[in-house]
């Protein structure tokens, strides 16, 4: 890389840095302003936006994400033609949305209940963000999900329209519904039972085993890659660690941090909340199918991921099956 094209790629990752720290002051700098001007003793009789606000706690973020996500991250993706920034924000919008909820004039929680799913939405915020940059080697905007790419192509012409509802409106409700446990665990207060304790082990362990996993997938990415630089032959799949145990460690941890957030919520009478953790988790079998089907699409890895998937449980960990083949898989 010479040095005018090092400059160049500095000068984008910046931007793209900068663009991804100044979308979302829109709606903080909008609901700061709710704050400053809301009064309770007004809110009743003076018909504004600020009451609005007051009376509609689950509508505000809705109104504030198509505008400030959907619209604008979709009109951004169109100008950069990459739709990259909605997978980095898959990680914070949770956490401005736990805050929002935890804020909100009309909330009402106990305390100790909501710092500690604020401390974990924290921790697995933390995470994801860790593993999506080290993924893309640290850069902002280096590229889009392969599923984008995939989908733009099947497209054509049509995708710049048919990316605003596949893209982004879709999964802005995938998000809010994701979220309903934050709304209600901030809108109760009752005191701490067994359950939140069940639902703080699963969340605390879905964090654990997905930060392992992802951990273990880079180090294998970054093999093979060193493998490829030097012209040796690549390892064809990862099944060491918790890859031994499961062929999508990742996505189990995951799932599990959903849906302890989702106990939360029902160990005080709000189970009807986890109907975003029920979407998710369909979703989130569509998606393993895809990942699977592309392992299956290249050639030098198809063979031994069919013998993987006879042996090793698709998401749940669990011990190693017997080969029908009765060939033993060696990898490297």
């Amino acid at each position: 890389m010479n040095l005018e094209s090092s400059i160049n790629h500095m000068g984008r990752n910046l931007k793209n840095a900068a663009i991804a720290f100044l979308v979302p002051l829109p709606s903080i700098l909008f609901y700061l302003s709710f704050h400053y001007h809301y009064d309770s003793t007004i809110l009743d009789t003076d018909a504004n936006v600020w009451t609005w606000c007051y009376h509609h706690p689950l509508l505000l973020p809705n109104a504030l994400l198509f505008l400030n996500v959907t619209v604008l991250f979709w009109v951004i993706g169109l100008i950069q033609c990459s739709h990259w920034m909605i997978d980095l924000y898959w990680t914070m919008i949770p956490v401005m949305l736990v805050h929002y909820f935890a804020s909100h004039p009309l909330g009402e929680c106990d305390w100790w209940r909501s710092r500690i799913v604020i401390l974990l939405s924290w921790v697995w915020s933390v995470r994801l963000s860790h593993n999506y940059l080290r993924r893309e080697n640290w850069q902002w905007g280096a590229r889009q999900d392969w599923r984008f790419t995939n989908m733009s192509l099947c497209y054509g012409k049509r995708w710049w329209w048919i990316s605003f509802f596949t893209v982004y409106f879709s999964q802005q409700v995938l998000l809010i519904a994701l979220s309903l446990p934050f709304y209600a665990i901030h809108s109760v207060n009752q005191p701490l039972n067994l359950m939140d304790l069940v639902a703080t082990v699963m969340c605390s362990s879905g964090i654990l085993i997905a930060y392992f996993a992802d951990a273990q997938l880079h180090n294998f990415v970054t093999r093979n890659k060193n493998l490829k630089h030097v012209g040796k032959p690549l390892v064809p799949i990862l099944d060491k660690g918790l890859w031994y145990y499961s062929r999508h460690p990742n996505y189990f941890g995951e799932q599990l941090w959903w849906w302890g957030l989702a106990l939360y919520a029902w160990s005080i009478g709000y189970g009807w909340s986890c109907i975003g953790t029920i979407g998710n988790t369909m979703c989130l079998v569509y998606v393993t199918k895809l990942v699977e089907d592309r392992m299956m699409n290249q050639k030098y890895r198809a063979e031994a991921y069919r013998m993987y998937q006879k042996t090793t449980s698709i998401w749940v960990p669990w011990f190693k099956a017997s080969d029908p083949s009765g060939v033993k898989n060696k990898n490297a």
